[in-house]
């Protein structure tokens, strides 16, 4: 399972959603599951983001979710972003052509 979350920090905020974004990568990397976990900010755009996670399913991706420092995360990223973490979650489904 694969994902992109863009996010936006709100006005003023750019630094410390940065800040709150890199602490947070090395934890996901740790949970189970997690084959790739990438935070970028976007060339020439100041407090815009993509996160770039793999999961090896979507169970231990729900699972990564629900972690409870997840729970404890969400509101301090609700103050700092623009709109609601789902308007930025992208799922990924890869297909590959026939051989």
């Amino acid at each position: 399972m694969t994902v992109l979350w863009d996010a936006k920090a709100k006005p003023g905020r750019e630094e410390e959603l940065k800040a709150f974004i890199t602490a947070a990568v090395t934890p996901s990397r740790d949970d189970p599951g997690n084959i790739d976990y990438e935070a970028h900010e976007v060339d020439g755009q100041p407090g815009v983001f993509v996160i770039y996670e793999r999961w090896e399913s979507r169970a231990l991706l729900e699972a990564h979710l629900q972690a409870p420092r997840m729970a404890a995360l969400v509101p301090k990223m609700l103050e700092l972003i623009q709109g609601s973490v789902e308007d930025g979650i992208r799922l990924l489904r890869p297909f590959r052509p026939a051989a």
